[in-house]
């Protein structure tokens, strides 16, 4: 970014820092006339997403981070209050359903496949001589149902304790950064849009409160596993009479205990017009510690010895699943209608906000991109979830006759994924027919756009096909939609094929025709394969990001946009960095700005252009008048502005575009992530410069004798319009600059505009190569 292998940390750590050339520390002590261009500093915080090798373990909570950022895609509304924070309640109780379902398949796992069905096997304990010290033959003290399943208990209450524990230490690290306050001077406001509110980036109460209900939901899962079999032992002919009254009291204390965790949930969400300080202690500490000694007495419950309970058949793992799917299936409806009631009442002229320069922006899947996105977690969560069983299922009973097996219904949701990705390979079809088209339409406009070099077919299909396949991007959300509408409907088919018969897939087709059967064998058999290998590749993967650093920085790119979002709906999230990025910027340019009386351009790329928009938000008024935006390659529009429109708009853009001195944006035609931000001509400058062109040169030349590459979204620096948009944003900034601020012995510049090294550029930009940020 800096152009110079010699840099030196002006400020930060080394998880993020500010850089400058090491030319360029003491440019505000120097005398202006030995500087003939702006000061360049840059912000690298790849370390944010892809820093050491835990990052690896953030693959786990994917679906966690899929829910999240559904929470932040509900479509824009003006005076819909409630349905708003009904919209946030629905998605946090997906992401609480999403935390027992993961607990649940822990539970599975270890209480039901290890401990219950296999220990309790002769054969299968046998074969894997681990588990001889539970086997009934053995005669152990551990041999007792019940005291197996007290032992395999410490696998799922592991994981909510490693899931309370990576939640608490990124919440020290991440959300207690304290944020620059609007409001420390009294010439300031704090008008703007939801990204301008002093608490947008400080959810820390937040985050600890649904922390707690998260745990809390964990152990109660796992106290539940427990509780249910034995209660049920002591309910058959013979039990005993005490047990089973504890058995219906602990039962009782867990479903009110469950009531509270949801009721917690339920509890109204962010704090973002102040900065929220308070922590809720006695909750955040009192909750998970009841939940953990109720899961203490329901481990001495199901412990106690009781005569002839054997272990037979599977535990009541059918009726769990199949509750969470359902519950799941009804939030995401629910979600869809109310996403779709704030869409249409945004659309509707009497919504409109009185005075807006900007018309409603055009919202993926007409506002139901929530829901979408939700519904793609919750299926998500389900096929990790399927996939853990399913494998540990084949490796503990090869010959899949000795044991039960997993829950039918996990088997019938393995099953569904055959004629799932059929529909995927259509849409890829689809598309790829629609690029072949695109590019053919193109190559007029790649001619015309070249008009003085000698054409080459070749080259022209090229750059065609650049362009064309950049636009695919724009296709998103019709996959999404299509995709998730389809696990919608196959999702349904599955809880009422597995609750209606009872029988797996394959069993429930016996006795009807040939074909039915083996189309239900082939997908059955199909689906429990296709689920393995993508356990097997999501785990290859993770060991691989843990191992090697380059990898890291790939899933970083991923983690770039779904960890951008603070942790609204799910709190074992990967981390939102922008809660330490966003305070860093703004920290910095405020304090520069204050004590050099300087000005300076913000410039991002791609994601760095979403982090500068979010701290521009947030300076002080009186500091963004000394400030211009220079954006390349954003996403702004084209991603955010679609998926994210309550917050990234065409309204919130406008807004950012009237609040700054000025703005300009770059983007090409061959970039599938950048784009022009299209903002309406009467909010001021044109924003939008033309599209640069991709490749600079279309052949060979005497000044450019070797072919140029098509850069799409990279090296945006190189090419001459960039340097010649930052010269003018300085010039257009300069007379915006108020009164130079002058101390004692302090020399200025020649042109008066304030201190020397009063004119600086400040980069933020996602990670590139070497793990620094591209600029």
């Amino acid at each position: 970014m800096l152009d110079d292998p010699r840099t030196v940390r002006v400020t930060g750590d080394d998880t993020a820092a500010v850089y400058r050339r090491a030319d360029d520390v003491d440019a505000e002590r120097r005398p202006g006339g030995q500087r003939s261009a702006p000061v360049p500093e840059a912000y690298v915080w790849c370390n944010l997403t892809s820093g050491n090798s835990s990052r690896a373990l953030w693959l786990v909570l994917l679906p966690f981070m899929v829910v999240n950022l559904a929470h932040w895609m509900r479509p824009c509304a003006h005076g819909r209050r409630r349905t708003v924070r009904l919209y946030g309640l629905l998605v946090r109780l997906c992401g609480l359903t999403l935390t027992v379902l993961l607990v649940a398949a822990a539970c599975e796992v270890a209480l039901d496949l290890i401990a219950w069905q296999c220990a309790g096997t002769r054969a299968c304990a046998a074969r894997h001589s681990w588990l001889g010290f539970l086997s009934p033959a053995d005669g152990g003290w551990w041999s007792a149902p019940g005291r197996r399943l007290v032992l395999a208990a410490l696998v799922p209450g592991a994981l909510t304790a490693l899931l309370w524990y990576l939640s608490h230490r990124t919440w020290s690290a991440y959300e207690s950064q304290q944020p620059l306050s609007p409001g420390s001077d009294p010439e300031e406001d704090t008008a703007g849009g939801a990204l301008a509110r002093p608490g947008f980036w400080y959810g820390r109460r937040l985050v600890a409160r649904l922390r707690a209900a998260h745990t809390a939901a964990g152990l109660l899962t796992v106290a539940a596993a427990l509780t249910v079999p034995a209660a049920h032992a002591d309910r058959r002919p013979g039990g005993s009479q005490a047990l089973d009254t504890f058995g219906w009291l602990l039962q009782a204390a867990l479903a009110v205990t469950a009531g509270v965790v949801v009721g917690v949930v339920c509890r109204r969400g962010r704090s973002e017009n102040r900065l929220d300080q308070r922590l809720d202690r006695h909750l955040v500490r009192r909750l998970p510690l009841g939940a953990l000694l109720l899961l203490a007495l329901a481990a001495l419950y199901a412990g106690w010895s009781r005569t002839g309970w054997h272990s037979t058949g599977r535990l009541q793992g059918d009726a769990a699943f199949g509750a969470i799917t359902l519950v799941q299936g009804f939030l995401v409806v629910v979600l869809g209608v109310t996403a779709h009631l704030l869409h249409r009442a945004h659309r509707h002229p009497s919504r409109a906000a009185a005075g807006s320069d900007a018309a409603p922006s055009p919202a993926a899947l007409r506002g139901l991109g929530g829901p979408v996105v939700a519904m793609l977690a919750c299926a998500l969560g389900g096929v990790m979830s399927g996939g853990v069983a399913q494998r540990v299922s084949d490796w503990l009973d090869g010959t899949g006759t000795a044991l039960p097996g997993p829950p039918v219904l996990l088997t019938w949701q393995a099953s569904v994924i055959p004629p799932l990705l059929v529909v995927v390979l259509v849409l890829c079809g689809r598309l790829a027919g629609r690029a072949l088209r695109r590019s053919r339409a193109e190559r007029a406009a790649v001619a015309r756009d070249y008009p003085d070099e000698p054409l080459d077919a070749q080259r022209t299909r090229q750059i065609a096909r650049a362009r064309a396949m950049a636009t695919l991007t724009d296709d998103a959300p019709l996959v999404a939609g299509v995709v998730s509408a389809v696990t919608l409907l196959l999702g349904a088919a599955a809880v009422v094929g597995a609750l209606g018969t009872g029988r797996t897939p394959a069993r429930a087709a016996a006795g009807l025709p040939a074909p039915v059967l083996g189309a239900a064998e082939t997908s059955q058999a199909l689906g429990s394969w296709l689920i393995g290998l993508g356990f097997i590749v999501f785990v290859t993967w993770g060991r691989r990001a843990y191992k090697d650093a380059s990898a890291r920085r790939t899933i970083g790119i991923l983690w770039d946009v779904g960890t951008f979002w603070p942790r609204a709906a799910h709190p074992f999230a990967p981390p939102c960095y922008a809660e330490r990025a966003v305070p860093d910027l703004t920290w910095r340019m405020a304090t520069w700005t204050r004590a050099t009386g300087g000005r300076l351009v913000l410039s991002g790329h791609s994601q760095g252009s979403v982090l500068a928009a979010a701290a521009a938000w947030q300076l002080p008024p009186s500091v963004r008048r000394r400030v211009a935006l220079l954006t390349y390659g954003s996403p702004l529009t084209r991603l955010y502005g679609r998926w994210f429109p309550a917050h990234f708009g065409q309204e919130a853009l406008a807004g950012l575009h009237r609040d700054i001195v000025c703005w300009r944006n770059l983007y090409r035609l061959t970039d599938p992530i950048g784009g022009p931000v299209r903002l309406p001509g009467d909010c001021g400058p044109a924003v939008d410069r033309a599209p640069l062109r991709d490749p600079l040169v279309y052949g060979r030349t005497a000044r450019h004798p070797l072919p140029e590459p098509i850069l799409g979204h990279s090296d945006y620096q190189a090419d001459p319009a960039f340097a010649e948009e930052r010269r003018r944003l300085l010039a257009r900034l300069h007379p915006e600059v108020p009164a130079p601020r002058h101390r004692t012995g302090q020399p200025t510049d020649p042109d008066g505009t304030g201190p020397t090294g009063t004119e600086r550029q400040e980069h933020a930009g996602p990670q590139g190569s070497g793990g620094r940020s591209s600029g």
